[in-house]
């Protein structure tokens, strides 16, 4: 299936790296972990970082049940969402030709409070696997106290765009043939380190497969 853009989703800038199917959005939102929500509070925009997780075509956010943010956007006034992996900088011949190798998403709509609490469950729990894979069924489930403190917000993914830029500089044919500077990719890889057990841990432990094994 492919993207379905509108006037807030069509990509003007940079055309050449727009990516229309649908699978190219689901890749993008599958691969990151923290997205930018964006959102105009007293007539000023507020933009907030926070973790989200994708089941199908519906994006799951959420937050504190006090936060401004989240009680803003569940209003029914239009908010973003943006993604950005970052893949590599661009080393070109030139300061004006430098870039980014990179993969976003930008999604537009309104936010709805789920209140569904099976749909409020499923949301919690793609979020969780999406940041920490294996800890919905691992870990303590959350208390009434903890769901009731919670808000949940679900976005549909049905007006989104997606840009991926990926390969060498687009230099000037003539900075090119002067041979005079290096040019190139360096990649930027993320990868997890060493886990690290919390001190008050009671007794011995053994990391649990799920984050030991986590690549």
């Amino acid at each position: 299936m492919t993207l379905s853009p509108t006037p807030r989703s069509t990509i003007k800038r940079g055309k050449n790296r727009a990516v229309t199917e649908r699978e190219a959005l689901h890749a993008v939102l599958d691969a990151g972990m923290v997205c930018h929500l964006a959102v105009v509070v007293d007539g000023a925009p507020l933009v907030v970082p926070t973790g989200y997780g994708r089941h199908e075509d519906t994006l799951y956010l959420h937050g504190s049940t006090g936060a401004r943010s989240l009680r803003e956007a569940a209003t029914g006034v239009p908010v973003c969402v943006a993604i950005t992996l970052v893949d590599g900088v661009v080393y070109a011949r030139s300061v004006f030709d430098h870039s980014m190798n990179y993969r976003s998403a930008i999604v537009h709509g309104t936010a709805l409070t789920v209140t569904d609490p099976d749909e409020k469950s499923l949301g919690l729990q793609v979020l969780t696997e999406n940041i920490a894979p294996g800890s919905w069924d691992y870990a303590r489930p959350p208390s009434v106290k903890e769901l009731a403190a919670t808000s949940v917000l679900k976005l549909d993914l049905a007006e989104a765009s997606v840009k991926i830029r990926s390969g060498p500089p687009g230099d000037e044919d003539e900075d090119v043939l002067a041979g005079e500077r290096w040019a190139g990719v360096l990649p930027l890889h993320t990868y997890w380190g060493t886990p690290e057990p919390d001190p008050t841990l009671v007794g011995d432990w053994d990391v649990p497969e799920h984050v030991s094994g986590r690549k």
